[in-house]
Order: structure tokens, then C-alpha cells, then sequence
């Protein structure tokens, strides 16, 4: 397939007048990348109720052994240490606490490389006139992102001290929005249009578009999975414990919807289904694509969804059938993401469409 190249653009992001704006914002999807990674690695380590306060710009970290004893004490009252873990030791307190501390300051770094990127090229004039309202968006969305994550710690923070997975599917699906906006107008600045080239890629949108949806589904289910541990439900493969569809574990709610929202089973058989969805997804755009004349970017984007598609079914089998460790449910949502990040890269190009040199918009 990678052999399928058409003539290509000669700018690339090093040449280009936008090279500084470029790195900063590939700087911020990297940054909420490492986000993503430490949130997941939060979550599974049962790190996230660990701060039960929250400050808009930070604060140190306990130092002392005072500090340390003053944190502890605050979460002494907090209904996760009532109710599950009331025979929690300092060490083991300081071990969760470092993870939920280390999350947000990523995030406030977050917050501050924009801001200080931001204002450096408005006073140095780098933005283009259709570039800056763009931003400000990006502003509002990170915004956004810092005050959904304190709403998913609240919920959390009451006599059932278990984080809503609706909220937690809130806030990882801000975070990816975060991310695609980010690297969607990096690539708008990397792959000008008046340096595009004509393809078949047209004929592959639709596809790529139901992928990219069913893709978003999944995910979102993903987190439905994380916040109820639906995962530890049935750790078989490819049956539910004996059955393809054990509806004495899933239909239990009469509303026949909530099944496969709000429970576990329910919602670890929608994960499943979805996760076929999507490799099937991606045979039929391969499929589609293998008579077509495409670019090397898109050929490239259509190559790594076939290799990813197939290392995240593995990696999510084996996470299953292992219960979650950690490790394995820390590759198991970075491969989640970097499927995200081909399906937008990929979407970008099949988009891409030439105009004259006098027109980039």
C-alpha cells in the first residue's frame, strides 16, 4: 500500500513560515497526551480522590512531615477514607496522593503553555487573521477541560465514594476534543491547501467519517467501562463466561436501555460489540482504498489504523483476560489514542482539498 504514492507537496512543517505556532501547538498535544497517560494511570491506581480540594492556580507540594500529616488529615474526612480505606498508612497515602498531584499540575502546565505561547506570538504577530479566533477556542475548551475535571473529583466526594462514569467519560472525551482541535489546526498550518494535491480520497470520507463516530463510541464506552469496572465482570474471551450474551447479568434494569449504560455487563458487551465495529470499519476503508489512488499521507494514515486497529484488539483481549493491570489498561487507552490521533490525521487529508495559489482558506 505505502507504495501507492502520487506526487507530493514540497512544503513540510520545518520550511514553513508557521514553524514556531506548529511546535507549540504539537508541544500542547504531546502535553495532553501525557495527561491522558497520567489520568489513566490516576484512575487505576485509585489516585483520583486522593486531593479533595481544589486550586485554581496550585500549590506546593506537602514537604514536611507536617504538610504531609495536614493532607492526610483532610483526606481522613473525606468518604473514600471512611468508607474504604480507613486502615490506610501515610506511605501508602503519599503513593496515591503523587499521582492525582502530578495530574493536575500537568494540566495547569497545560494551561500556562498556551497562555504563554499565546501572548508571545500576538505581541510578535506570528498568528494568521483566521488563526486567532481558533485559538481563543482552544482557550475555552482547556478552560472547560480544568472545570469538568474538578465536577468528575465531586462526584466522588460524597457518602458513595465512587466517581460517576458519566462524568469520568466527560472528562477524558474533553480532553481527546482538547487534542483534536489542537492537531487539527496544527496540521491546517503544517499542509497548506495551495500546496495540496488531487487523489481519490473523496471516495473514502463516508467511511472514514462512520470510523471516526463509531471510534468516538467506543472510547466513550471505554470510560463507561473504567468507571464501573465493568472489565472485572466476565475476564473471558471471546465468550462471556459461557455464554455470548448472558442476559441474567445484563438485563436486570427495566428501563432496557439502562442495561447498557449503567451496567457493568451490559456495558463490557457494548465494548466488545463496538470493538468489532471498528476493526470492521477499518477492513472495508482499507478494502476501499486498495484501488484508489491516493497521496502518501494518506496511504500512511490508512496503514497505521490497519497495524493499530489490530495491536488494540490484542492489547484489549489481554487486558481483559488479565483484569486490568495496570500497565496493560495504561497501553490498552494510549492505543485508544493514538487510533484517535490517525483517524483525525486521516480525515484531515481525505479532506484536504487543492485551491489556487491565491486562495488558502
Amino acid at each position: 500500500m505505502l507504495s501507492k504514492f502520487v506526487p507530493q507537496m514540497n512544503t513540510s512543517p520545518l520550511q514553513n513560515s508557521d514553524k514556531p505556532v506548529i511546535k507549540w501547538l504539537l508541544t500542547g498535544c504531546v502535553l495532553v497526551y501525557v495527561m491522558v497517560v497520567v489520568g489513566c494511570i490516576t484512575r487505576l491506581t485509585h489516585s483520583g480522590l486522593s486531593i479533595t480540594d481544589w486550586n485554581f492556580m496550585g500549590s506546593l507540594p506537602p514537604i514536611t512531615q507536617e504538610h504531609w500529616q495536614e493532607r492526610f488529615a483532610k483526606y481522613q474526612t473525606s468518604p473514600e477514607f471512611i468508607y474504604k480505606n480507613n486502615s490506610m498508612t501515610m506511605d501508602e497515602f503519599k503513593s496515591i496522593f503523587w499521582w492525582e498531584y502530578i495530574h493536575r499540575m500537568i494540566g495547569r502546565t497545560i494551561g500556562f503553555v498556551f497562555l504563554a505561547g499565546f501572548v508571545w506570538f500576538l505581541i510578535k504577530k506570528k498568528f494568521r487573521k483566521e488563526t486567532l479566533p481558533k485559538m481563543l477556542l482552544l482557550f475555552a475548551l482547556g478552560g472547560l477541560q480544568g472545570l469538568i475535571g474538578w465536577w468528575m473529583v465531586k462526584s466522588g466526594l460524597v457518602k458513595d465514594p465512587a466517581v460517576s462514569h458519566y462524568r469520568l467519560a466527560t472528562h477524558l472525551m474533553s480532553a481527546f476534543t482538547v487534542f483534536a482541535f489542537t492537531f487539527w489546526y496544527a496540521l491546517q498550518l503544517m499542509y497548506p491547501k495551495t500546496e495540496a494535491v488531487e487523489s481519490d480520497g473523496k471516495k473514502l470520507r463516508t467511511t472514514a467519517i462512520v470510523l471516526f463516530v463509531v471510534l468516538i463510541i467506543q472510547i466513550i464506552y471505554g470510560a463507561f467501562v473504567a468507571g464501573l469496572k465493568a472489565g472485572l465482570f466476565y475476564p473471558t474471551w471471546p465468550k462471556m463466561g459461557d455464554s455470548w450474551f448472558p442476559s441474567e447479568t445484563i438485563m436486570i434494569e427495566e428501563q432496557w436501555w439502562r442495561n447498557f449504560l449503567e451496567i457493568g455487563a451490559g456495558v463490557q458487551f457494548m465494548h466488545r460489540t463496538i470493538a468489532v465495529l471498528v476493526v470492521i470499519c477499518v477492513a472495508i476503508l482499507w478494502n476501499k482504498s486498495d484501488k484508489l489512488n491516493l497521496t502518501k499521507q494518506q496511504n500512511l494514515g490508512i496503514t497505521l489504523l490497519i497495524y493499530g486497529v489490530t495491536a488494540q484488539f490484542i492489547l484489549g483481549i489481554y487486558t481483559l483476560l488479565y483484569q486490568v493491570p495496570v500497565v496493560l489498561g495504561v497501553l490498552h487507552q494510549t492505543g485508544a489514542f493514538f487510533l484517535f490521533t490517525v483517524c483525525i490525521y486521516l480525515l484531515f487529508h481525505l479532506n484536504l482539498k487543492p485551491v489556487p495559489n491565491g486562495d488558502s482558506k
